[in-house]
């Protein structure tokens, strides 16, 4: 494809994630013996708002790996980081349509993440391709864990949002394995604990808004 061709595939998969009418590549994980349970009110509304968290999570997911493929140096990372961010594209779609199914939708303010996370990529993207890579990991490692917590938290009988949960934390896993294979440095402590203060006020504001 031309740059033109790129173009116009970049700004369609900005559009996807920002409207939410992602293409889904892997089926949804939907074990059998869920539809056999029903959530209460509660539980649902409770389930949608960690499922909105994570849909929201997916969509600054699309815009750091795009942003960073924009501004890499070299043809094997932009590979990887392209089959990175289309098993994203599953967990965007498989978010998008268990809120569905409890009756949500997602964050309203999808457009800010979105234009938020592309910043931050393109500032890692610009640094060099081992810093982010680095970036990548740090990311990785933060959304596992609070992944890890979304697996305790979410109702015990909701057991397609934790299938969802579940698949998702096994491939962010290797993703950040992936960042750090291919020569990821550990970013400082400093930036560290900014990127977990800016996750932390969106896991607050994606869960009600």
């Amino acid at each position: 494809m031309n740059s033109i061709d790129d173009l116009i595939v970049e700004f369609d998969k900005v559009l996807r994630s920002i409207v939410g009418v992602t293409p889904m590549r892997r089926p949804m994980p939907e074990p059998l013996e869920a539809f056999k349970l029903e959530l209460s009110v509660d539980e649902k509304k409770h389930s949608a708002g960690l499922m909105r968290i994570n849909h929201v999570g997916e969509v600054c997911a699309q815009a750091l790996y795009q942003s960073q493929k924009l501004h890499a140096k070299s043809d094997a990372l932009k590979e990887k980081l392209t089959h990175a961010a289309i098993e994203e594209e599953d967990h965007l779609a498989w978010c998008e349509r268990r809120l569905a199914q409890l009756d949500s939708q997602p964050s309203l303010l999808n457009p800010l993440w979105y234009a938020g996370s592309f910043l931050l990529g393109s500032v890692a993207g610009l640094a060099g391709d081992k810093v982010s890579l680095g970036f990548v990991a740090e990311t990785e490692k933060q959304v596992e864990h609070h992944l890890d917590e979304h697996l305790n938290d979410l109702p015990s009988n909701d057991i397609i949002s934790r299938a969802i949960v579940a698949q998702m934390r096994a491939d962010e896993i290797e993703h950040g394995k992936m960042a750090i294979r291919e020569g990821g440095v550990k970013l400082p402590q400093a930036i560290q604990s900014m990127m977990k203060m800016m996750a932390k006020a969106m896991t607050f504001t994606a869960y009600r808004i």
